[in-house]
C-alpha cells in the first residue's frame, strides 16, 4: 500500500510538472500569436498603401497617355 501511494504521489507530481510546462508553453505561444497578429496588421496596412500608390500611378499614366 505505501508503494502504491508513493507511486501515485510521483505520478501526480509528474502531471503537475507537465501541466506547468504546458501552461508556460501556452503563454509563449499566445504572446507569439499577438506579435504575429500585430506584424500582419502592419504588413496589410503597408500593402494597402502601396496598392493605392500603384493605382494612382496607373491613373496618372493613363491620363498622360490620353493627352
Amino acid at each position: 500500500m505505501p508503494d502504491d501511494l508513493s507511486a501515485l504521489e510521483s505520478r501526480v507530481d509528474e502531471l503537475i510538472d507537465r501541466c506547468e510546462a504546458l501552461a508556460r508553453e501556452n503563454r509563449i505561444l499566445r504572446e507569439n500569436n499577438r506579435s504575429w497578429t500585430v506584424e500582419r496588421a502592419g504588413l496589410v496596412e503597408r500593402n494597402e498603401a502601396a496598392k493605392s500608390k500603384v493605382e494612382a500611378m496607373i491613373e496618372r499614366l493613363k491620363s498622360l497617355d490620353g493627352e
